[in-house]
C-alpha cells in the first residue's frame, strides 16, 4: 500500500494514497518523511524561494535515506512566467537562480546530474474560442496547444478550418498512426484534436490570465552530449545505464529550453512529427517510461468522466492509477523524487519516496509526501535503521 503524508504546517495526516482514507503507519520510512516535511514548509509555487525549497528538501531526504537515484523538478520559473508579466531582466535572473540551485544541489549532494529543459516559453499571441460549437471542445490552461473535439457537426468543422490560428485538425486514426497505436488504444482519445499555431492558446474555464505559453518545442535540451539520447524517450535508459556505475540525479527545469539553458547541452526530440509535448504529465511519463505516452492521458481527454466520489487516488489529480514501468520502479536500488510540480513526483517517477508541493492551480495547501516502498531499510543488532 502506498502511503501519503499531508503536511499543512499545523498538522499532518497519514492516508492510504489509493483511497484517500486515514490510516496508521509507523514504519521508519514514513516517520522519516514526516520529519522531513516538518522541517521544510512550502513557500508557494511562484515564491522566489520555491526552487530553494526543492534543493533543501532533496538534500535533507538524501542525508536520511541515502538513495542512488534522485529525480528533481524545478518549476517556480515556469509558474511565474506563465501567469505574470515580468521584465526580461527579471526572467533572466530567475533562470540564473534555478541553475544556481542545480549547481548547489550538485556540489552539496555529490550527485552527478543530467539536466533536461522542458522547453522555451514565448509571449501569448492570442486566444482561440471554441465555446460556440454544436459539439464539445475540451482544453486546459496547462495544455494550451491542443483541444479535444467531441461530437462536432459539419458546420463545426467548417468553422474550425477557417480559423487562421488553428494549425491543423487531426482525426483519431491519424493520431493513432503517428504513434503506432492500435484501435483499442484510441478508447480515450477525442474524436479530433485541434492544434493551435505557435503562441496561440485555446480558451478554457481556467480563471488565470495567460501571459506566456510554450513555444514550438519540437526539440528540448539535455545536458548529456551523448549519442544514445536522440529523443526524450531515450533518457530513462541512459539514466539506468549510468546507475550501474554509481548514483545519478535526473533534473527537470520547467519552462526553459535551449534559448535560456545555462550549461552545455544537446538537443533531443520532444515528440513525433507535428506533435510535441508541452510541460505536463505526458512529457514526464515519456521521460520516465522511455516510450511515448499519449493514449492513457491524451490531450483533450474528458477527465471529468472519472472525477466522482468513487475515484481512486484522490490526491493524484487526473490519475486513477499509478503508472508502472517508470524510472524508479525499474531501478532496484533506493530512489527519491522531490519537486515543486504538484502530483507529478509521486505519479510519474516511480521512486520509493516522493515529496512535492501540495498545491492546486497555484493555491498553496502545504506539502505531500508519498512512500511507495518502505522495504529498503533494515534494523541492525544495535536497533538502528540502515539502508539495504
Amino acid at each position: 500500500m502506498s502511503v501519503a503524508v499531508v503536511d499543512v504546517r499545523e498538522w499532518q495526516n497519514v492516508l492510504d494514497l489509493k483511497t484517500g482514507k486515514k490510516t496508521v503507519n509507523d514504519t521508519i520510512v514514513v516517520a522519516m518523511v514526516k520529519e522531513v516535511l516538518q522541517r521544510h514548509a512550502y513557500p508557494g509555487d511562484t515564491d522566489l524561494q520555491s526552487n530553494r525549497w526543492v534543493t533543501d528538501t532533496a538534500l535533507d531526504l538524501i542525508a536520511h535515506y541515502d538513495p542512488q537515484l534522485v529525480f528533481i523538478s524545478y518549476a517556480q520559473q515556469y509558474f511565474s512566467t506563465r501567469f505574470t508579466l515580468l521584465p526580461e531582466i527579471t526572467r533572466q535572473a530567475m533562470y540564473d537562480a534555478v541553475f544556481a540551485e542545480i549547481d548547489r544541489f550538485k556540489k552539496q549532494s555529490g550527485f552527478p546530474v543530467v539536466v533536461v529543459g522542458t522547453g522555451d516559453m514565448i509571449p501569448v499571441a492570442g486566444s482561440i474560442d471554441l465555446s460556440k460549437l454544436d459539439g464539445l471542445a475540451i482544453s486546459s490552461s496547462w495544455a494550451t496547444r491542443y483541444a479535444g473535439l467531441y461530437g462536432i457537426s459539419e458546420a463545426d468543422m467548417d468553422y474550425i478550418k477557417k480559423i487562421d490560428q488553428i494549425e491543423r485538425v487531426v482525426g483519431k486514426e491519424e493520431f493513432l498512426s503517428i504513434f503506432h497505436g492500435k484501435p483499442e488504444d484510441g478508447e480515450r482519445l477525442p474524436d479530433y484534436l485541434a492544434v493551435s499555431r505557435q503562441g496561440f492558446a485555446f480558451k478554457s474555464h481556467y480563471l488565470r490570465q495567460l501571459v506566456m505559453v510554450p513555444a514550438y518545442n519540437d526539440v528540448i535540451p539535455v545536458s548529456v552530449i551523448s549519442e544514445d539520447i536522440a529523443s526524450i524517450t531515450d533518457i530513462s535508459n541512459h539514466i539506468l545505464t549510468r546507475l550501474n556505475n554509481g548514483k545519478v540525479a535526473l533534473v527537470l527545469v520547467e519552462g526553459i529550453g535551449a534559448k535560456d539553458f545555462r550549461i552545455p547541452y544537446k538537443l533531443c526530440a520532444n515528440g513525433r512529427g507535428w506533435f510535441y509535448y508541452e510541460p505536463g504529465e505526458a512529457q514526464y511519463l515519456a521521460i520516465t517510461q522511455g516510450k511515448h505516452q499519449f493514449f492513457a492521458y491524451p490531450p483533450g481527454y474528458r477527465y471529468y468522466l472519472e472525477d466522482d466520489e468513487n475515484k481512486k487516488y484522490p490526491f493524484s489529480g487526473y490519475f486513477s492509477t499509478i503508472p508502472d514501468n517508470t524510472l524508479g520502479s525499474r531501478f532496484s536500488g533506493r530512489s527519491i523524487a522531490v519537486g515543486n510540480r504538484s502530483m507529478f513526483m509521486h505519479t510519474t517517477t516511480g521512486t520509493d519516496i516522493a515529496i512535492e508541493c501540495f498545491a492546486r492551480n497555484l493555491y498553496n495547501q502545504g506539502c505531500l509526501g508519498v512512500v511507495h516502498r518502505d522495504d529498503k531499510y533494515e534494523m541492525t543488532a544495535s536497533k538502528e535503521w540502515r539502508a539495504l
